[in-house]
């Protein structure tokens, strides 16, 4: 019911798609984690790859939309900024590391990519 955006469709595709692989595991309990949470869901996580004592999480806007989220990381993050396609550091493009983490701002169907150096 609804638009798609109501509907849950781009997260239903991604469960389709990617579906969730369980691997057997000892029975000790092990606290829940996740690396990376996105506050808004028009915007979608689409992959996170390492360097060299980095990541870099590529996101876009998905409902075309202009909104702003802000993207949390439990990873020992140093610095943040936005960089090009090519994974080049963008001029003025240095994020602020916040308590909610870091805003990012999208206008409708944008791709970002953000460049995370770790402390060692």
């Amino acid at each position: 019911a609804g638009s798609f955006q109501d509907a849950g469709v781009i997260q239903c595709a991604y469960n389709l798609n990617f579906p969730l692989h369980a691997v057997p595991a000892s029975s000790a309990q092990c606290p829940a984690w996740s690396a990376f949470s996105v506050s808004s869901p028009a915007v979608v996580l689409e992959t996170a790859e390492d360097r060299p004592e980095a990541v870099v999480v590529r996101l876009y806007e998905a409902h075309g939309s202009t909104v702003v989220t802000w993207l949390q990381t439990s990873l020992p993050v140093k610095e943040a900024m936005l960089c090009d396609l090519l994974e080049r550091p963008a001029a003025q493009g240095r994020l602020p590391l916040e308590q909610q983490g870091m805003r990012l701002s999208f206008t409708p169907f944008r791709v970002l990519s953000v460049l995370l150096v770790l402390r060692r």
